[in-house]
C-alpha cells in the first residue's frame, strides 16, 4: 500500500540535505546534484539543445520527494531550447524503479527555493507560453502541464514495474536565470481522492485535485 498524500518538503527540510556519497555532474556550465535527498543522480550527459539535450539518469527507491538540484544557470548560457525565454535547455530523464511498487503516476514540479512554489513572477517555467513546448513521456498515457499557479507536470496512467525505467523529455526555461532551480519529484498518491473543489492545504500544491485548476464551466 503506498504511502499517505501527506508526505512532504518539510520532512526533506528536516532530514541531512547532504551525505558523503551526493553525487553531482557539471555539463556545459551547469551542475546536476542529489544532494538535497530522496533519489539516487546516476549521470548526466548531454548539451542541453533540442537535438542533444541533457540525458539525466536517476534512480528512485521511495516514493519522494526526490529533490534534483540545478546551479550555475546564468544569462550567458542562452536559449538552448529554442522558445522565447532568455534562457533555456532540454532535457531528457530516464528514472529507473528500485522500489516495490508499480508506478502509475509521476509529478514534477519547478522551484527556486524549498518552501515556496515557483510564482508567475519568477520566470521559471517548463516552457510556459512556448509555442511547440515539449513535454512527453513514453511510460505514462495522460500528460498535463500546470502553468498557474505553479509549475507542475503530472504524469498518470502509466506502468512502470518495479527494475524498470521511467522516461520524461521536457523543456525547463527561466527568464530571470535563478542560482538554484529545484526539481521536485514526487511518486506519492495524487490527490484525486480529494473532493472536487476543496483546496489542498499541504506543503506541495501541485498535489491538489485538478478539478479546482480548471476554469468554471470547463468540462
Amino acid at each position: 500500500m503506498r504511502g499517505l498524500i501527506g508526505l512532504s518538503l518539510s520532512c526533506l527540510i528536516l532530514a541531512p540535505i547532504a551525505d558523503a556519497g551526493a553525487a553531482s555532474f557539471t555539463r556545459e556550465g551547469l551542475t546536476f546534484s542529489d544532494e538535497l535527498g530522496g533519489f539516487r543522480l546516476v549521470s548526466v550527459t548531454g548539451t542541453g539543445h533540442l537535438e542533444d539535450p541533457f540525458v539525466v539518469e536517476e534512480e528512485i527507491g521511495g516514493q519522494g520527494p526526490a529533490v534534483l538540484l540545478i546551479t550555475g544557470l546564468r544569462s550567458d548560457f542562452g536559449n538552448r531550447a529554442g522558445t522565447q525565454h532568455l534562457t533555456g535547455f532540454a532535457v531528457v530523464k530516464r528514472v529507473r524503479n528500485l522500489s516495490n511498487q508499480v508506478w502509475r503516476d509521476f509529478r514534477m514540479e519547478l522551484r527556486e527555493t524549498m518552501e515556496h512554489a515557483s510564482p508567475y513572477g519568477d520566470g521559471l517555467s517548463f516552457g510556459q507560453a512556448a509555442t511547440g513546448r515539449t513535454v512527453d513521456s513514453g511510460s505514462f498515457r495522460q500528460i498535463r502541464a500546470i502553468d498557474e499557479p505553479f509549475d507542475g507536470l503530472a504524469f498518470d496512467d502509466g506502468d512502470v514495474p518495479p527494475g524498470a525505467t521511467a522516461d520524461f523529455r521536457f523543456l525547463i526555461t527561466d527568464e530571470t536565470p535563478a542560482r538554484r532551480i529545484l526539481l521536485v519529484q514526487d511518486l506519492s498518491p495524487p490527490s484525486a481522492a480529494l473532493p472536487p473543489g476543496r483546496p489542498w492545504q499541504g506543503p506541495v500544491p501541485w498535489l491538489r485535485p485538478m478539478l479546482a485548476q480548471r476554469p468554471e464551466g470547463a468540462p
